[in-house]
């Protein structure tokens, strides 16, 4: 087994000590879970993923695209008085890629920019998907965090 920066087991789950609360909430979850059921798990926030809003729907040149992801993806980031909004279009097809997205979106919507610029690269891996997702599928979810941390520094002027 290849260990983890954190010293995980490739593919188990790992301390969340330093994830948002949230975030935290949904890593231990698909920690507690058998792989297949965290497939099932992960499909299930490809649905809860929410809609743009009219706003994003209408103007979708202020989405950036993520081409690390194999599907089409497009994310915006809105940081309001130090809270961060994630906003995500991802198509119903390509629920993997979609689910990721739900997770971060329910992880980190509403998050502090001090919190979100906290979540460590490896977190994508602490769900517990590395033996049932690709490494290209994974390197997705990796491209919109980091997107995600890029947009929040920017627009916090931190960047």
């Amino acid at each position: 087994m290849t260990a983890l920066p954190d010293g995980a087991p490739n593919g188990g789950p790992v301390a969340n000590g330093d994830l948002p609360a949230r975030l935290a909430e949904v890593v231990e979850e698909f920690g507690a879970l058998t792989e297949p059921d965290r497939l099932q798990l992960l499909l299930e926030f490809s649905r809860e993923l929410p809609d743009l809003p009219a706003r994003l729907a209408a103007d979708r040149g202020r989405m950036e695209p993520v081409p690390e992801c194999q599907a089409p993806v497009f994310l915006a980031v809105e940081v309001d008085g130090g809270t961060v909004h994630l906003f995500f279009d991802a198509p119903p097809e390509s629920p993997t890629t979609r689910g990721f997205a739900g997770v971060l979106h329910q992880g980190l919507d509403g998050a502090t920019v001090e919190e979100v610029l906290a979540v460590p690269v490896d977190v994508p891996h602490r769900l517990g998907l590395d033996r049932a997702v690709s490494p290209l599928r994974l390197r997705g979810m990796d491209g919109m965090l980091a997107r995600i941390k890029r947009q929040v520094r920017r627009q916090s002027g931190l960047s």
